[in-house]
């Protein structure tokens, strides 16, 4: 039997007698389910919330509905997650699990404001490139980029550089190669220099909550000196659907997931992490 599909079905190649029949009719559910694992490290290190305090936010607080602690939350999961383009994030709004990554209370989007943005909790491609576009000099009577970070700089003599941190990188080769090739280091296509390092900045970031996972939660498991590609793949890549309710969140993972005792080995273990002020 030939493949063919249809605007309600998509009907594969038989197995025996049997047709085998697809619809997307399976409800909320999120390939990112084990993405809670990043928050749990993030709710008790606050590593993403420390970086959003490097930036300073102009708009009117009456009238924006992602603040900008939720927008980096959005965009460095996003990155964790393997979505490296602000694209992707106009599809990934309509996520719970990401929204609920992002701390967003709302996790269906149905209130928002908007009636085109209802269904739709997380921030669009359009608002997460403003994040990353704003100049230097903006202030509270730019019009559309208002939301400022290029963050400190530690200045040290190129000697210093040379002699302690690059002569003595080691193992570092291996980490940025990883991080380039994981998390998108390499993924500086802007026209602005710096909007390119600002995404630079959102990929190390990404790494260190990452690598901040392994080191805390994945000491002494099969996946202690797993890379982050590998990580993603049996960790985050999780079937989960998602269901609210006005006092739970409920996260239903799949029941074919094949490293379920891991995951719960692993979140043990980050439970015991204490929790950062």
């Amino acid at each position: 039997m030939k493949t063919e599909c249809t605007a309600e079905q998509l009907e594969f190649h038989s197995l025996g007698r049997r047709t085998v029949v697809g619809k997307f009719d399976g409800g909320r559910i999120s390939s990112d389910g084990g993405g809670v694992l990043l928050r749990e490290v993030e709710q008790r290190l606050h590593i993403l919330k420390r970086f959003s305090d490097c930036f300073t936010d102009y708009r009117n607080p009456e009238l924006i509905e992602h603040t900008v602690e939720s927008l980096i939350k959005q965009r460095v999961f996003g990155i964790a997650l393997g979505y490296e383009d602000l694209n992707d994030h106009d599809a990934l709004r309509h996520d719970e699990l990401l929204a609920l990554l992002s701390d967003k209370e709302d996790l269906t989007g149905n209130d928002r404001v908007r009636e085109q943005d209802k269904g739709k909790a997380l921030a669009g491609k359009s608002t997460l490139n403003r994040l990353e576009l704003t100049p230097l000099n903006a202030s509270g009577k730019s019009r559309y980029k208002k939301i400022v970070a290029s963050i400190g700089i530690d200045e040290q003599s190129a000697c210093q550089l040379y002699e302690d941190l690059y002569c003595s990188r080691g193992d570092m080769e291996n980490r940025i190669k990883e991080q380039q090739l994981s998390l998108f280091a390499d993924r500086t296509s802007t026209s602005e220099m710096r909007a390119n390092q600002l995404r630079l900045y959102f990929s190390s970031i990404a790494y260190v909550l990452v690598q901040t996972l392994r080191q805390l939660g994945l000491k002494d498991t099969p996946l202690a000196k797993a890379q982050c590609d590998t990580i993603r793949l049996k960790l985050f890549k999780v079937g989960a659907r998602i269901r609210v309710s006005v006092r739970k969140v409920w996260i239903s993972f799949s029941e074919s997931y094949p490293y379920a005792d891991l995951f719960q080995q692993i979140f043990i273990k980050l439970q015991q992490i204490p929790l950062r002020c």
